[in-house]
């Protein structure tokens, strides 16, 4: 993989990140505790969507 290939996918993936984040922390309360969703896992649950990780 080129450099710049790298960095395009490295830019998806965060902005991947960014709007998973936005997503779960937009969404209304009783809806994510519906979901079993905590907003304040927003980073930790978009990271592991994302990253896998």
């Amino acid at each position: 993989m080129t450099f710049l290939q790298e960095y395009k996918a490295r830019a998806r993936k965060r902005a991947a990140y960014r709007r998973t984040v936005a997503e779960i922390r937009s969404m209304p309360l009783d809806v994510a505790l519906d979901l079993n969703i905590y907003p304040g896992d927003a980073h930790r649950i978009a990271r592991q969507a994302v990253y896998g990780a």
